[in-house]
């Protein structure tokens, strides 16, 4: 049978190995046909020399070549809707009209496109101008980019489509594309238009390239080598702080996003007036995609009364009721049996599920706990374990003080929901609640389930660890997820004709917000001339 090839310097290539792997079908369980290859480190050696000459030609590429490629991209990608669907379907189980093709495609070529029009606009660069000085400064390209793809994301998040990949090539600079092994299928299909995409537009041989697996000394490897700019990757927690790890002792910048439970409190006056809506929309959220989603609500935090009560038999019913999904994989389901027990030893009952399903392919019980507020604070880590899966823990709190004391013991997460009283019943309760939970999570949310993530400017999908491995940066969002692949550059007496476009006097694309002497501005710089008085 045939090995599939690897992208290395605009060719696909034999891999340099003699491993191989399949992914499976989630929903059957099966291994699907195609191989491919695990490489050693003669396949990231070449593919740093490719990225690191791709690098030097990029740095003097007009930013206009970039924004072409990343508009063409999107297009390929359209043209080859169909068969990416089809793909990444049989590669996740993820629902191939509802879910594939009407949501995650179109947002992965809205990405692209917003990351084309940062990179043509430059403002993401904050270029900067102090005249009586005589300095500028602007963000420029870091250096190669590695990204590794999530398992959940085939397209919006993946190595060689996702967020990471778009805003790293906005910014100026190459990446190498390491695929999750779950779907490396459609991340090929992706290169494939990938790679058309740049012979379109001529972008240098090395600028888009594929590994699909390493060896984890490999990996390690690779995320410390001097030629890395930085690397960005989702995935599990105790995979990414092993890449962590090595990069931090080469001084190698790491993206992370690693876990998170996200939790959602729900205030007395909010479960008074509308639990069942409130029940219906947890629900949905929590078994949306059998829960496969970071922002998905893994706790529910709530005061001990008789509406609490009533709403917890209401999301019992729900839990019962909704049908299985399947889990993206082998592992996936492993990891959710794992932390089930370990959330059952450190005290959590079992209302619903908690078992593995039956029938073919990988499915789990719709699973649902309950836990005391007093335990909660006697194992707070373990009972915060991330059960990655159609599963949700509720904590009951015998008054807000234990609530409050809860949240203290929370760790970082990408999102926070508080729902509470529309005519304002919960306020008090809400200002006590919100500073804590505030300082805790990426972002905060009122009477809305977090699962979902917009694609807009103000979007923060970041947090403090363990949610991410910086609370100051987002993956989602242009122009800001840019920055983290960009250094800042300064200027000091340079002369003007040697200062990159985006510094010098003309505003190079007419729009581009500059810093000038103190001011926003996107007119050209007008420096007065020097009158001799000889």
């Amino acid at each position: 049978m045939t090995v599939q090839p690897i992208l290395l310097k605009g060719q696909w290539q034999k891999a340099q190995t003699l491993v191989t792997f399949q992914a499976t079908d989630p929903a059957s369980g099966e291994l699907l046909p195609a191989l491919f290859p695990v490489s050693n480190w003669s396949d990231c050696e070449a593919a740093l020399v490719a990225a690191d000459e791709a690098f030097q030609v990029m740095q003097q590429l007009p930013c206009e070549r970039i924004a072409e490629f990343l508009e063409r991209y999107a297009e390929e990608i359209e043209s080859d809707r169909e068969e990416l669907v089809r793909l990444a379907h049989a590669e996740t189980a993820l629902p191939a009209a509802t879910r594939l093709e009407r949501v995650e495609l179109p947002r992965t070529t809205g990405q692209l496109r917003a990351a084309a029009q940062c990179a043509r606009e430059g403002s993401w660069r904050l270029p900067t101008i102090d005249t009586s000085a005589g300095l500028r400064s602007c963000f420029q390209p870091l250096g190669p980019v590695c990204v590794f793809g999530p398992n959940n994301f085939p397209f919006a998040f993946g190595s060689i489509s996702g967020g990471d990949f778009a805003a790293a090539l906005a910014a100026g600079n190459p990446v190498i594309a390491k695929a999750n092994g779950c779907h490396p299928a459609t991340t090929q299909r992706l290169a494939e238009a990938a790679e058309r995409a740049c012979r379109t537009t001529r972008m240098p041989p090395g600028a888009v390239q594929l590994l699909y697996r390493t060896r984890h000394v490999d990996g390690l490897r690779l995320v410390a080598d001097p030629r890395i700019g930085a690397t960005a990757y989702t995935g599990s927690r105790a995979a990414g702080l092993r890449l962590k790890a090595a990069a931090d002792v080469a001084g190698k910048l790491i993206y992370l996003e690693l876990s998170s439970i996200n939790p959602v409190i729900l205030l007395p006056g909010a479960l008074r007036e509308r639990p069942e809506s409130i029940a219906d929309e947890f629900a949905s959220s929590c078994l949306l995609g059998a829960g496969q989603f970071c922002t998905n609500p893994g706790m529910v935090l709530m005061l001990e009364s008789p509406q609490s009560a009533t709403f917890i038999d209401l999301v019992c019913q729900r839990f019962r009721a909704a049908p299985l999904e399947p889990l993206l994989s082998k592992a996936v389901w492993s990891s959710l049996q794992a932390s089930v027990t370990v959330l059952q030893r450190a005290g959590a009952r079992v209302l619903v599920g908690g078992v593995p399903a039956g029938g073919p392919g990988f499915r789990f019980a719709n699973t649902l706990f309950r836990v005391e507020g007093r335990t909660f604070l006697e194992a707070p880590e373990r009972l915060q374990t991330e059960a990655f899966g159609n599963a949700s823990l509720l904590v009951v709190a015998s008054d807000l003080e234990q609530l409050l004391a809860i949240l203290q013991r929370l760790e970082g997460n990408l999102t926070g929901s508080v729902y509470s009283d529309t005519g304002g019943a919960d306020d008090a309760d809400y200002e006590r609640i919100a500073p804590l939970l505030r300082q805790r999570v990426g972002r905060l949310l009122n009477d809305k389930m977090p699962t979902g993530v917009a694609v807009s400017p103000a979007m923060n999908h970041g947090g403090p660890y363990p949610a991410t491995g910086h609370p100051g940066f987002t993956a989602v969002g242009v122009p800001a997820a840019l920055r983290r692949f960009a250094m800042l550059a300064c200027y000091d007496q340079v002369r003007p004709a040697r200062l990159p476009s985006w510094l010098q006097d003309p505003n190079p694309s007419g729009q581009t917000w500059r810093w000038i002497d103190g001011q926003w501005s996107q007119q050209d710089l007008v420096t007065p001339d020097v009158v001799s008085d000889l």
